[in-house]
C-alpha cells in the first residue's frame, strides 16, 4: 500500500499531460480546477465564485465536520489532528491510523496518476512538493476512506494498528472503487467527460511540435515539403 515507483505509463499519449500543464499554468483555468475539485466533496455546493481563502476555510470546516461524525459513531475520542512525520508512535492510536490511512490513499492514488501519464509535482490546490496533483485527488476520497477506516481502526485495542489500517483500507478502497473512481476524476477535470472505454488513450500517436500550429504528423520527411 505505499507507492515506491514506476516505468512507462500505461497512456499511449500526452493528452492528459498537456492539458494538465496547460490548466495548471494559467491562473484563471488553475482555479477553475480547483474549484471544480472542491466541489466534488461539497455535494452541490455552488463554488464557481468563491475564492481560494473562502474554499479553504469551506473545506476546513467540512474536515472538522467529518471528525466529529466518525468520533460520536465509534466512540473514539478526537482532539485534533496531531502528527510528526518523522516519529509515528509519538501520536495517539487514532493519528497514527489516520497517518496510514492516509499513506495508504496516497500510495493508490498515485498509481493512477502515473498510469494515466499525469505528472504527479503539477497540482491545482496544492503546491511546492512532487507530489500536489497526488494530494489534490486524493483528499477528494478521504471522508469515504481513510477517515472512517482510522477511527474504526482506533476503536479497537490493536498491537499493530499502522499494518492492521493499511490492509483495511486496502479493502475499504476496493469497496469504493477508488482507482476507478480516479481514473473517471482526473478525465473528468482535466478533458470534461469521456468515454470510459478511453480511459487509457489507445491509440499512439506521435506528433512533432511547431511554432505556428498546436503539432504536425510525426513519421514524415519534411525535407521534401515546400516551405
Amino acid at each position: 500500500m505505499r507507492y515506491y515507483a514506476h516505468g512507462r505509463p500505461l497512456a499511449r499519449s500526452t493528452r492528459l499531460l498537456d492539458e494538465q500543464a496547460r490548466l495548471v499554468s494559467n491562473r484563471t483555468s488553475r482555479l477553475a480546477v480547483a474549484r471544480q475539485m472542491y466541489a466534488m466533496r461539497f455535494a452541490g455546493e455552488d463554488t464557481s465564485r468563491l475564492t481560494m481563502q473562502q474554499l479553504r476555510g469551506r473545506e476546513g470546516a467540512r474536515v472538522r465536520a467529518a471528525y466529529r461524525a466518525e468520533s460520536e459513531r465509534t466512540g473514539v475520542r478526537w482532539r485534533s489532528r496531531d502528527y510528526r512525520p518523522d516519529d509515528f508512535e509519538a501520536s495517539d492510536p487514532v493519528n497514527q491510523a489516520l497517518s496510514a490511512a492516509n499513506t495508504a490513499l496516497y500510495g493508490a492514488v498515485h498509481a493512477v496518476v502515473v498510469a494515466l501519464g499525469c505528472a504527479p509535482g503539477l497540482g491545482f490546490v496544492h503546491t511546492g512538493h512532487d507530489r500536489p496533483f497526488v494530494y489534490d485527488i486524493a483528499d477528494l476520497y478521504k471522508a469515504d476512506t481513510s477517515i472512517p477506516a482510522a477511527f474504526e481502526m482506533a476503536s479497537h485495542d490493536l498491537g499493530d494498528i499502522g499494518a492492521t489500517t493499511r490492509r483495511h483500507m486496502r479493502d475499504r478502497m476496493n469497496a469504493e472503487h477508488i482507482l476507478e473512481r480516479a481514473v473517471r476524476d482526473i478525465h473528468t477535470l482535466l478533458l470534461g467527460e469521456v468515454d470510459g472505454n478511453d480511459a487509457w488513450g489507445d491509440v499512439e500517436v506521435i506528433s512533432l511540435w511547431d511554432d505556428k500550429a498546436r503539432a504536425v504528423a510525426g513519421g514524415t520527411n519534411y525535407d521534401d515539403l515546400d516551405w
